[in-house]
């Protein structure tokens, strides 16, 4: 655990909201309630711009963020043509293609990949056969979450960390500069595209060939598009049916792959969209530092399931994980905060929240904040998830948030909320936590 006193951490609660404990972090999140802010964005050579980002300006891209040092388009669709709700009709009823090359590669390739790649993920990496992948965490030794990649593994010698943001390449190679695994770990020229939808499967079989359909969730296989080589897996950050391109060379092949999807995807009525957050609240996936960090145990949020009770191999963080789970065991939670899922009242959220929005008990002590709300077309309700006490964290739990007058239901008033089931909305593939749970496990292989 890391050494700071009680005194230490009583001073480091929230200066704004100090009744939101959040002692047990070195850096609170900032919950000062700003509001949109009027700013431009700067386009500057200091941040890397995607073999992909001109075809998105090209596709409409009105909107952007930064995201593993790269421009990431975030909206496509204007507000008054339907905005980022008219983007998710396309997504859950045909097909839409996003530019996710912010999701950096990063291969680990050599003798000794299989027992490093072991040794940094909690999960078990001999378990994975080539040309498959998984879902996985880096923690560091305090337990705190680094990044949770998707693991693609393209040989027996050879694995790419599919990135969420955080500098992950430069823990990858602090972590051998001592351990001297005999591994080469780099960044590479492979940039993936989404196709994500109910029709991706049909639009897939179109561009590569039938036997995508035999892809199991998670399988990889090599496959040309325009003309290009690129590695197709079953994945993609949504509940929905869809598959992840990774271009190889991207800096030279990014046009004659994009315009080849977009060609032959025009006649399912595929639409270039953002990345579906909407989408990927319902389904419980995680969107890292947002809803959690490297000061984040997987304990707090959903992730228990990545810490498996029966791995022989060392990890990195292995002896403070299985301390914290000892203590939840022993029904004595370790942290301040545990992330929720809640559906709340208010009129229909329907773009990115520009700040933490706080949680109230009942009585209205501010006690939590919300990461990653939106509204649910098919549950006919705004969800969300949202950090709370371990005390207000069991489902049925009656809570309030603060929402900004926009979504409020009366001016001045907080909205009802209540502490629910995660997901939202069942996923076509169910996730290895959901599959664990069926099998009456609380981790995963």
């Amino acid at each position: 655990m890391l050494d700071v006193t009680s005194t230490e951490l009583g001073a480091r609660a929230h200066p704004n909201v100090p009744t939101v404990d959040q002692s047990d972090r070195l850096v609170p999140f900032n919950l000062r309630q700003s509001g949109p802010t009027p700013v431009q964005m700067l386009i500057s050579t200091r941040v890397r711009k995607s073999p992909f980002w001109h075809l998105s300006v090209e596709a409409g891209a009105w909107r952007a963020t930064v995201y593993n040092r790269m421009y990431h388009p975030r909206g496509y669709v204007r507000p008054e043509d339907g905005g980022a709700m008219a983007e998710y009709d396309v997504l859950v009823n045909r097909v839409t293609l996003w530019n996710v090359a912010v999701e950096r590669q990063i291969r680990v390739q050599g003798p000794d990949a299989e027992a490093f790649v072991d040794f940094v993920i909690t999960r078990d990496a001999t378990k994975i056969k080539p040309m498959h992948g998984k879902y996985c965490i880096l923690c560091n030794e305090a337990g705190g979450i680094l990044n949770d990649p998707v693991l693609l593994r393209l040989s027996e010698e050879e694995f790419w960390f599919s990135i969420s943001d955080s500098d992950l390449m430069f823990w990858l190679q602090g972590v051998n500069v001592g351990r001297r695994f005999d591994v080469d770990i780099a960044e590479i020229d492979v940039a993936p595209l989404q196709i994500q939808g109910p029709l991706s499967e049909d639009l897939m079989a179109e561009l590569v060939g039938e036997s995508v359909r035999s892809i199991p969730y998670y399988g990889l296989m090599e496959a040309e598009i325009g003309g290009c080589s690129v590695v197709v897996s079953q994945t993609g950050f949504t509940g929905e049916k869809g598959y992840e391109v990774y271009v190889r060379d991207a800096t030279l092949n990014a046009e004659a792959v994009w315009y080849a999807i977009r060609g032959t995807g025009a006649s399912y009525g595929l639409r270039v969209i953002a990345p579906a957050h909407h989408r990927r609240i319902a389904a419980g996936i995680l969107s890292w530092g947002q809803d959690l960090d490297a000061e984040t145990s997987p304990f707090q949020v959903n992730l228990a399931y990545q810490v498996p009770r029966k791995k022989v191999g060392d990890y990195i963080g292995k002896a403070e994980l299985e301390r914290q789970r000892e203590l939840i065991d022993a029904d004595q939670y370790p942290f301040q905060q545990k992330l929720v899922g809640m559906k709340l009242g208010g009129q229909p959220i329907t773009d990115y929240a520009p700040d933490f929005w706080l949680i109230t008990d009942p009585d209205g002590n501010r006690i939590g904040y919300v990461t990653s709300p939106w509204w649910s077309p098919e549950l006919e309700t705004n969800i969300a998830l949202g950090y709370v006490p371990y005390s207000a964290s069991a489902i049925g739990t009656q809570l309030k948030v603060e929402l900004p007058e926009a979504y409020s239901e009366v001016s001045g008033q907080s909205v009802d909320a209540v502490v629910c089931e995660v997901p939202f909305r069942p996923s076509v593939n169910p996730s290895a936590r959901e599959r664990a749970v069926a099998a009456g496990r609380d981790w995963a292989f």
